[in-house]
């Protein structure tokens, strides 16, 4: 069996096993006949600084010693796909074909944003108004609000979760937006709808941090915010409230998505859609922000939408428009981990974009089997290893087994 420590985990050594997908084995794609099948392409790397041992199959020889033969070695390279998981190599080597992922909920509205609870809930961004929450039984309780102003409900993009069990609710609605707190019986109030005189554009996400700051990011200053789809516009701001108040930490950004503070509690790290890059701001004592930082930039076709840090201090990505989950370790080194598009259709979106013309219509329109948009991650499970994908364009969620832990967000202990 694969070690569960950090300090020893399992890798393949020889090209045949390259994992390109996270089925487990006996999974309805294959079965794992021979479980020497499994261990004799797979490296155990010791902690770092401890010396390597190798084990590579032998070709020269029969099956039945303990070894496998060269009629073996092309069924090992078909099995390639089916016998590696995410409980028997390590984050580096994870990688998922879409078809593996699983599904949960059913008949959300617009489930962008998601979070996980310790004991199981499961809670997902309502366009409509508020909240799905989803029990561990699989049912779903909405939970909506009328905004106290008279407009139109509050179009919850992301949200958080505060100690005391209140939702903070981004509101992408153009004619209000900012942010609003949704208590658990339905009661709407403005968290922050203007500031220094000014009212708010619509809001993109609500984060809280473990030192109870909250982040609040505008995406664009610009109405309607399609006509900020371009690498050449930066005017989104971040907005920090913490016991000082409410005002803007950092400005001049493209297209401000997620913001989230980093396990040590010194960096807040956020994503620009379309400049395509990852930023950091080292947070000061005083709370103010360091000037920024480019902490990784993308490529072609990906549009860095949400985040969320696991126990080793690397992140997850999502993109919208290309479905792809990038992992990116502390050291800035990428992976992607799972994708889906057309590539005609991604390169009509790319065309667009670079040509300034990028519109709400290449956001909305994903040909794609599984995955519709998607557009934030979360770890939950009895481990924080189940991974839960929000999305734009369905009425379910994604998930999939981590082979590494999320780091425990700041609702983690919260009841509701």
């Amino acid at each position: 069996m694969a070690p569960r420590n950090t300090s020893e985990v399992y890798k393949p050594t020889c090209e045949a096993v390259k994992p390109t997908s996270s089925r487990r084995a006996g999974a309805s794609t294959g079965t794992v006949r021979n479980i020497t099948e499994v261990i004799v392409c797979i490296q155990v790397v010791p902690a770092r600084g401890q010396k390597t041992s190798r084990m590579m199959p032998d070709t020269n020889t029969k099956n039945g010693d303990g070894s496998i033969g060269r009629a073996d070695y092309n069924s090992l390279k078909i099995m390639k796909e089916n016998i590696m998981s995410a409980d028997n190599i390590g984050a580096e080597y994870f990688h998922l074909k879409p078809s593996g992922l699983g599904y949960y909920g059913d008949g959300l509205t617009r489930p962008e944003c998601v979070l996980c609870l310790a004991d199981g809930t499961v809670i997902a961004s309502q366009a409509e108004g508020g909240v799905s929450v989803i029990a561990t039984n699989g049912t779903r309780r909405d939970i909506l609000g009328q905004r106290v102003d008279g407009l139109p409900p509050v179009m919850t993009n992301g949200f958080a979760l505060s100690q005391s069990g209140d939702f903070l609710l981004a509101d992408l609605h153009g004619d209000g937006g900012g942010a609003w707190r949704l208590s658990r019986n339905g009661e709407v109030m403005p968290l922050l709808v203007e500031l220094d005189g000014q009212a708010l554009p619509s809001a993109n996400f609500v984060g809280v941090d473990h030192a109870g700051r909250i982040w609040i990011t505008i995406s664009t200053r610009h109405d309607p915010r399609a006509l900020a789809y371009r690498a050449d516009i930066a005017d989104g701001f971040i907005i920090l409230i913490d016991q000082k108040g409410a005002r803007i930490v950092a400005d001049g950004l493209g297209y401000t998505n997620e913001a989230i503070v980093d396990p040590s509690g010194d960096w807040l790290y956020v994503n620009e859609t379309m400049v395509r890059r990852t930023s950091r701001y080292s947070i000061n004592a005083d709370n103010s922000l360091s000037p920024r930082q480019t902490f990784v930039e993308y490529g072609h076709g990906t549009y860095p939408d949400g985040l969320a840090f696991d126990e080793e201090g690397a992140f997850w990505m999502t993109s919208v428009v290309s479905n792809r989950v990038v992992r990116v370790t502390p050291d800035g080194e990428q992976r992607v981990v799972i994708e889906e598009n057309d590539p005609e259709q991604l390169e009509i979106v790319e065309k667009a974009y670079l040509a300034g013309e990028m519109g709400r219509s290449h956001m909305d329109n994903i040909q794609t089997d599984v995955m519709q948009s998607i557009s934030s991650i979360a770890f939950g499970g009895p481990n924080r290893r189940t991974a839960y994908l929000g999305n734009l364009l369905d009425t379910r969620l994604y998930t999939f087994q981590s082979p590494v832990a999320g780091f425990a967000p700041s609702h983690w202990g919260v009841r509701l």
